[in-house]
């Protein structure tokens, strides 16, 4: 069973930076890709970024490439995902989730990956 807790959402206005944070509470960290997805309100829960087990391989949802960077560090079981340049359009509920790194799969839907966290809050003003 993994347990992914997120942090680090507020509000901000548009141009600012923020950090998220997903800690997982599992034996082997290491074990598992991760990747953000993101629900805005009334509207279906979307891909923003993956990254591999081992932190080699990354991917973006185009919305986000450029702004946004997805790491880990697999010493302290951490996922993160720094966020520049916010604008209106990237406020939403933000989740982690994870899934087995010898899942095969298409890594940009949510049913790929089995475990979730409860989200963090990231609003944007204008």
């Amino acid at each position: 069973q993994v347990q992914l807790v997120e942090s680090g959402g507020g509000f901000v206005q548009a141009g600012d930076s923020l950090r998220l944070s997903c800690t997982a509470s599992v034996d082997t960290f290491s074990n598992f890709a991760m990747a953000w997805f993101r629900q805005a309100m009334g509207k279906e829960r979307e891909f923003v970024a993956n990254i591999g087990s081992r932190g080699g391989l990354t991917n973006y949802a185009d919305s986000v490439k450029g702004r946004f960077t997805i790491s880990r560090d697999n010493t302290k079981n951490t996922l993160s995902l720094q966020m520049n340049s916010l604008k209106p359009e990237d406020t939403a509920e933000y989740y982690c989730a994870a899934a087995n790194y010898k899942r095969n799969g298409d890594k940009t839907r949510s049913g790929f990956y089995d475990y979730w966290g409860q989200g963090t809050q990231v609003t944007v003003s204008s």
